[in-house]
This record gives structure tokens, sequence and C-alpha cells, in this order.
């Protein structure tokens, strides 16, 4: 139960004391430096004779961008910087916790954040490409007597993305608290790789992919 707890690290002391949690700080520092390392990367990129590190550096950013044109495809391919952005940071969420920081993702604020602003895109998507009439003709599809599930739908969405990354990384937590406590201290490093690693990566390639799923469900 104290993981649940959202520790207050300051108060901004405007609009009666803003109460800046840990997880806020923590995803701070996460955007910094996931912002000077994208600055650092892409300086004195050539066009004619590439370095090695800008054709690594290419080759990760093209196989991305790859995967999710063939997911949502090509049409709707301006809403894959988003889609790398927070694959990105969820991934490097779930890893921090190896530096003995709180993960945000265990907090649930910020994965509720993370799925408002996923199901937000993905409305705003389905407006953008059927104008009004046809976003508000879709809740009548393929019949209009299961209009009051669709809606449902709009609010259900978030919450099984919000939960299940949360869950999952929570759950994670707890079991390796357990292993730690009835074996060895050498038993619990395996479990450390796939928990802490590898269920970390897994967690954020299928938030990511989930959103990119409803995104292409919300265009069709």
């Amino acid at each position: 139960m104290e993981e649940l707890n959202c520790e207050t690290v300051f108060t901004i002391p405007i609009f009666g004391g803003i109460q800046i949690s840990e997880s806020v700080v923590v995803t701070w520092v996460i955007m910094a430096v996931l912002t000077l390392l994208s600055i650092c990367l892409v300086r004195n990129l050539k066009v004619e004779n590439p370095g090695r590190k800008q054709q690594v550096l290419e080759l990760a950013v093209g196989g991305l961008y790859g995967f999710f044109e063939d997911l949502i495809g090509k049409e709707q391919k301006r809403y894959i910087p988003y889609l790398i952005s927070v694959a990105i940071y969820v991934g490097v969420a779930n890893l921090i916790g190896l530096l003995g920081v709180k993960p945000p993702t265990k907090d649930l604020n910020a994965t509720a954040a993370l799925a408002i602003m996923s199901i937000l895109l993905i409305e705003y998507a389905g407006f953008h490409k059927k104008g009004l009439k046809g976003f508000i003709k879709g809740f009548a599809e393929p019949v209009a007597i299961i209009a009051p599930i669709n809606v449902l739908e709009v609010f259900i969405k978030p919450l099984s993305l919000c939960m299940r990354l949360f869950g999952n990384v929570l759950g994670a937590f707890v079991v390796m608290e357990l292993i730690k406590l009835v074996a060895a201290p050498i038993v619990p490093i395996p479990f450390s790789l796939y928990f802490d690693i590898f269920d970390g990566l897994i967690q954020a390639y299928v938030f990511v992919f989930l959103t990119a799923l409803f995104l292409k469900e919300s265009v069709e």
C-alpha cells in the first residue's frame, strides 16, 4: 500500500498550492534526459557519407516508422511521432526502477494521464478523418441499437489502457518483493531480468500497440 501512495516532493505556492508528486518529478527528469539525448543524437547530421551513429539512428527511427505504418497505414503517419514518443517514455519509465527510483508508471495518475492523452488522440483522428457527421454516425454502426455501447466504449478504452499498464507494473513489483523476502539474495537476479527489464519493455510495446490498433479502428 505504501507504493500506491504518491509522495509530495514540493508544493508550488500558486492557486492555493499545487502539490508536485514524485512521479511528476521523475517524469520531468526523464523528459529532460531524453530531450538532451535527442539533441546530441541529431547534431551534425549529413546527407552524404553519414557516420555510423547516424546510420544506426536512421535504422532505428526508420524501423519504428515502418512498424507503425504497417499498423495504422501511411495515411495516418502524422500520428507516428506521438506513438514513438510514448513508447520511448513508457519504456524508460518502466526501466528507471533499476536505478532505485520509483517508476512513474507505478502511479495510477501517470498511467491515467497517458491513457487519456492516447484516447483523445484516437477520437481526434476519427473526427479528422470522417468529419462531424461521419464521426457521430460511427456510434450507430453497424446498427443504431448498439449506439450506447459504442459511446460507453469511448470511456472503457482509456480505463483498459490505464489499468493494464498500472496493474502489470505494480504486479511485477509485488512479485519481486515477495521473491526477495522468501528467497536467497542470488535467486531474485534472473527474475529481476524478466520483471524489471523484459516485462517493462513488453508493457511499453503493448500500450502503444493497443493505442495504434484503436487509432486504426477509429479512422476505418
